[in-house]
């Protein structure tokens, strides 16, 4: 059997908002988090600018895979996230903003500390009180422990403990 390979993730957390916010208005937007579809998944296509074959993660049952969208548009995908419940923390697997959400003419910030947040909620919810690791970038190490508190462990792995995750939860999360 194929040992699965850990994705090193290279999201940037540009901003942590309350929402996400419109680059260009400066309007804030409530977000839903909510599970990816089958039918979601031919707009989300290397095709059309994606990095990642989401296919692949949708189609692993071990995996849970969520889209963010706007609150009263679920039909446009602002960024998806693939997690894994493990024995006592969530595991992010794989984290991207869409397309036009990258780069410096970003469409909207704050989508990936959105998604960091919800995995984070998840992790409470299921008692393991806000632990979420991941396989980080060696390069975005230093960021990762500046903008979401999360603490370097080994090697490339990356912790965010309750206390930070808490303050993302309630940052994004007002429930």
């Amino acid at each position: 059997m194929e040992k699965a390979k850990n994705i090193e993730q290279d999201f940037v957390i540009d901003r942590l908002t309350n929402s996400i916010l419109n680059t260009i208005s400066g309007d804030s937007f409530q977000t839903d988090v909510f599970r990816l579809s089958k039918t979601d998944l031919k707009h989300i296509t290397r095709k059309k600018g994606w990095n990642f074959n989401w296919k692949l993660e949708f189609d692993d049952i071990k995996k849970e895979v969520y889209k963010l969208t706007i609150s009263n548009n679920s039909d446009i995908i602002q960024g998806l996230l693939s997690i894994t419940m493990e024995q006592d923390h969530v595991f992010m697997n794989l984290l991207e903003s869409a397309p036009f959400n990258i780069g410096k003419h970003k469409l909207y910030e704050g989508v990936a500390g959105n998604l960091v947040a919800y995995a984070c909620k998840i992790s409470f919810q299921k008692g393991f009180e806000g632990y979420v690791a991941f396989t980080a970038k060696s390069r975005l190490i230093e960021h990762y422990e500046k903008t979401l508190g999360a603490i370097h462990f080994k090697n490339q792995r990356m912790i965010i403990e309750t206390i930070p995750a808490r303050i993302l939860v309630e940052k994004y999360f007002k429930t």
